[in-house]
């Protein structure tokens, strides 16, 4: 069997119709049904999530919130090791208002594959003692727990972030993130009206870019992570997107909290290390990780 490149999971890129029909044959949610819309897949789930359960006020005008509305899948985005993400559009019928959002489902215990989750968990307990047991022994139970951590980790990081950058006054270097409904969070499309996602910074050329200009959105953005208490945990070039001049961070299920987890000053050292190695491989210098990473702790208020 070939082996798999290390990121052969992450390309992202519009599925046939063949698949996304697969998908609509699995997943009971999306099957047709007499109390369905008369067009689109679904009715809007904006009413089945709680205030607590969408992102931060003021919400940005392109979010719909009318229950007159309905999803439509328009295929999948990406595929990775414990989540898919599809492309939904969300619209009110026959009045062209509606918008493009990236949906991020984690899949069942079945078909992930939680092979690095130990040390990201680390700092991340529940209440309840049966829960933390289940986890740590990764029963079926466990595992459905654990996609239910990642995936309320990531929604409650990206509406923190959210609201962190806003009180720095500075642009968002991260999706805005519109709902969560169980194990699917609902958010920011990056990208062309007509669907096509983002390019990640990794198939930026340095012509086509200003290195020194994406550098110093990513510190800012490296900042806010540190302010809110957190590191990326596995930040990359391969999930950091160039929108029109914009850099943004996606892929935040692994978010670690710097202050709780006893190894968030290596995940931070960590992603600096990462990013900063791809910078200067294309040219960029002057840049002290040392001194990076010691103003991204003491933002965090860590050792």
């Amino acid at each position: 069997m070939r082996k798999q490149r290390k990121f052969d999971d992450d390309d992202f890129s519009l599925t046939d119709t063949d698949t996304f029909e697969k998908f609509l044959d699995h997943d009971p949610e999306w099957d047709e049904n007499p109390d369905g819309p008369e067009t689109g897949d679904r009715w809007s789930t904006w009413d089945l999530s709680s205030p607590t359960e969408r992102g931060p006020l003021p919400h940005p005008e392109w979010v719909v919130t009318e229950l007159a509305a309905v999803d439509t899948e328009r295929g999948m985005l990406k595929t990775g090791k414990e989540a898919d993400v599809f492309l939904i559009r969300r619209e009110v019928p026959e009045t062209g208002y509606g918008t493009l959002m990236a949906a991020k489902r984690y899949r069942d215990s079945d078909h992930r594959m939680f092979h690095r989750d130990a040390g990201y968990l680390e700092g991340r307990r529940t209440r309840d003692s049966r829960v933390n047991r289940a986890v740590a022994a990764r029963t079926a139970f466990g595992k459905e727990a654990i996609a239910g951590q990642w995936a309320y980790a990531e929604f409650g990081a990206l509406c923190k972030l959210w609201e962190t950058a806003q009180s720095l006054d500075v642009t968002p270097f991260t999706p805005y993130p519109v709902q969560i409904l169980g194990t699917e969070i609902l958010m920011e499309f990056i990208g062309t009206p007509d669907g096509v996602a983002a390019p990640r910074l990794a198939a930026v050329r340095p012509e086509d870019a200003n290195l020194t200009d994406l550098w110093e959105q990513l510190l800012i953005g490296l900042r806010v992570l540190a302010r809110s208490g957190y590191a990326h945990g596995d930040l990359s070039p391969y999930n950091i997107l160039v929108h029109e001049g914009r850099l943004v961070v996606i892929d935040l299920p692994q978010i670690v909290d710097v202050v709780a987890n006893p190894h968030g000053r290596r995940f931070l050292t960590r992603d600096v290390h990462n990013v900063l190695t791809w910078f200067r491989s294309r040219g960029l210098s002057g840049v002290d990780e040392t001194e990076v990473v010691q103003f991204l702790c003491d933002e965090a208020g860590i050792r």
